[in-house]
């Protein structure tokens, strides 16, 4: 039996790219996925379609994660048409590039609206949701929040971006401390450099594909090995863990250790 036969996953920001690779890997252990896009709907189509392929059902919503109400409506849809919610994976994020003195604030506030109070909307609406089913008899639900790298590290020109994982870091410790007493799980996911179509867009395709030799692990990461690490952090044998953050980035952040010796130090 898939280890998540019966189960209903949410999962944001998830018509390409990491997203596409949580979904994937869910559907293919077992659950039902409701997942919502902003653009891109043709390449969302081809998620839901490989969510029927494994065997799945897929809900396809169209919403913005930094409008509250559209939030709100993406929620209630997962639950009139599955009955309940136990997986929630908050994947989505704004990456804006720009140097700080220049940033322009209107777009430096779109980042923030959805890389950290687009989190905020879906996991508390969520966190309701399964809090309600644990009121009711249910067993406590598992929330992932995909982070970054740059929540540790302050990569310059990415000061908003930066700035809000910082944020959301803190907001699933805090969800963490509250919802242990309904065992609802919260844990964090902060990936390095994965190998995406919004990655390539930010830095174009001759930096993505030389970036692995840049990165300890000789590569870049993919989607499905983010989606492979959500799948363990929502299953069983994950139970006792939460609060907690798992850094999935090939060494990434280990770079400076690793060449002290050009820092100068003896």
């Amino acid at each position: 039996m898939k280890p998540f036969q019966g189960k209903v996953a949410l999962v944001t920001g998830a018509s390409r790219g990491i997203g596409r690779g949580i979904v994937e890997v869910l559907a293919e252990a077992g659950a039902d996925v409701v997942f919502n896009y902003r653009r891109h709907s043709d390449e969302a189509q081809q998620v839901a379609e490989a969510v029927a392929r494994a065997g799945q059902q897929a809900l396809v919503i169209q919403a913005d994660i930094a409008d509250r109400a559209a939030v709100e409506g993406m929620v209630k849809a997962a639950v009139d048409r599955f009955g309940h919610i136990d997986i929630l994976v908050s994947n989505t994020g704004d990456q804006y590039c720009c140097p700080f003195i220049e940033a322009d604030w209107e777009r430096s506030l779109r980042s923030f609206q959805v890389s950290q109070l687009g989190v905020f909307h879906i996991c508390q609406l969520g966190a309701r949701q399964m809090v309600r089913q644990v009121q009711a008899g249910r067993p406590g639900g598992k929330i992932v929040i995909i982070s970054s790298v740059h929540q540790e590290i302050p990569f310059r020109d990415f000061a908003s971006y930066n700035m809000s994982k910082a944020a959301i870091n803190a907001l699933a410790r805090t969800m963490a401390a509250e919802l242990a007493a309904y065992r609802i799980n919260v844990n964090v996911i902060n990936p390095g450099w994965i190998d995406t179509p919004g990655e390539r867009e930010t830095f174009g395709d001759e930096a993505i594909d030389t970036g692995g030799k840049h990165v300890p692990w000789g590569r870049l990461g993919t989607p499905r090995e983010i989606g492979k690490v959500v799948a363990f952090l929502c299953s069983d044998d994950a139970d006792y863990i939460t609060g907690s953050t798992l850094t999935v980035d090939g060494g990434f952040t280990l770079k400076a250790a690793m060449n002290i010796e050009n820092l100068g130090v003896e």
